[in-house]
């Protein structure tokens, strides 16, 4: 009977054991880019995960473009497929909230208390924020840089040590590069997929995409031709093909560019590409107006899609540390793009001696101060404006229209897709 008892006895220990201490929540998280962010996000949710054992981050297959992705979001509003977090190209922020898909998160930071303490300052909130609404968190952010292949440049006569500091320079040199023949190509501006880097020449000419009403078209006007020009010149004089995104990112790391122009959160897989075949070098981009010249935020931010109570307590925890410091000294150093919280920037513990080390890192970071927020266009065609830009600057770069033709094309078909007062 003694025997017997202690049998029960081990067997009531041994059910104690095996339960969980807590119920455990699952959360579902969606995400874009995964070429750049598959490793970075796998890294997080594993830190995570050890740090909250009560709550399990599963990923939905991601998109692969922010296009893609708030098209996803958007077809899944509402419906049992809705992840109960995704991450969301800051230009597509207003769109999502138009339609009333993320939770406002406000009332949880008011709740929080010690946002500041954490590294979230105010202007680090804006970045996520829509009218004066918290819709995310900023998790990853980045500007438009250059990186050149300085072996190239010094072939040209170029100083690998002084790069080009204005689009004439930039230019002269390219048309330098691409007459060195053996299938060596001047430059590849990454123009394809969105408006992001006609953005950059646009808002470093000192433009806007739209009139302060948002209801005239802005992008046509005299910095708008300046940015389109300056294009066509690209193509005219320094002879830059008409890259496929792949075939530019391929042809750059293989050595056979002088010139790249594109999101420093391009920097880490750029790095590992090119290894050792060059000696790869990056600087800040040229402004067309080096006064008043502005450049796009990039980037995504975390927004929390559920409304379910203790789902939506164990996805803020999830936010805060993916948009927090142990998240952004994952994402810099993994991708490139610049630090959006400012404790991980300052502290010795995250970032703090980074930039020192990898200086390749250094030329978004400098360019910090020029940041301003991606301009999201109203109502719901935002990303039938976005391509409008896209396939008119096509028309330039393959010689089909002029610049004034390009523009004007593009100014009369985003009219008719601007909302309607």
């Amino acid at each position: 009977m003694k025997h017997f008892t202690q049998i029960l006895a081990a067997a009531a220990v041994a059910m104690t054991v095996s339960l969980p201490a807590h119920a455990e929540t699952t959360l579902t998280v969606h995400y874009p880019m995964p070429g750049f962010f598959k490793d970075v996000m796998d890294t997080i949710s594993k830190k995570f995960m050890e740090e909250n054992p009560d709550i399990k981050i599963q990923f939905a297959n991601p998109s692969a473009t922010y296009e893609e992705g708030i098209q996803t979001i958007m077809r899944q509003a509402g419906t049992a497929e809705m992840p109960d977090l995704t991450f969301i190209g800051l230009n597509r922020l207003r769109m999502a909230n138009e339609r009333d898909i993320p939770v406002d998160m406000g009332p949880l930071i008011a709740k929080d208390k010690s946002m500041a303490d954490q590294g979230f300052s105010d202007n680090i909130l804006k970045l996520a924020q829509v009218n004066g609404k918290q819709v995310g968190l900023a998790f990853a952010t980045s500007n438009p840089i250059m990186y050149y292949n300085a072996d190239l440049l010094k072939a040209a006569g170029g100083n690998p040590d002084n790069p080009p500091k204005t689009w004439d320079e930039v230019i002269e040199l390219g048309a330098k590069i691409k007459a060195l023949g053996n299938g060596v190509d001047s430059i590849d501006f990454r123009w394809q997929g969105d408006d992001w880097m006609f953005s950059a020449l646009l808002f470093g000419a000192g433009g806007k995409m739209l009139g302060e009403d948002e209801s005239s078209v802005a992008f046509n006007g005299p910095q708008g031709q300046k940015a389109m020009t300056i294009i066509d010149r690209m193509v005219k004089e320094a002879g830059m093909p008409v890259f496929t995104k792949a075939a530019g990112e391929q042809a750059f790391v293989a050595g056979k560019v002088g010139f790249a122009f594109q999101t420093t959160g391009a920097l880490r897989n750029t790095v590992k590409n090119v290894g050792g075949k060059f000696d790869l070098r990056t600087a800040e981009i040229p402004l067309i107006d080096p006064v008043n010249g502005k450049l796009p935020t990039g980037g995504n931010a975390v927004v929390i899609l559920t409304h379910d109570a203790a789902k939506q307590d164990a996805a803020w925890k999830f936010a805060k540390f993916a948009a927090g410091p142990y998240g952004a000294s994952v994402v810099v150093p993994g991708t490139g793009y610049v630090p959006n919280n400012e404790l991980a920037a300052k502290s010795p513990e995250y970032l703090g001696d980074f930039y020192k080390q990898n200086p390749l890192f250094q030329a978004g970071l400098k360019q910090m101060p020029r940041m301003i927020p991606w301009y999201a266009f109203p109502g719901a065609n935002g990303v039938r404006v976005t391509q409008t830009i896209v396939d008119n600057t096509s028309r330039v770069v393959d010689q089909s229209a002029t610049p004034q033709e390009a523009l004007d094309d593009a100014a009369d078909d985003v009219k008719r897709l601007l909302p309607r007062s």
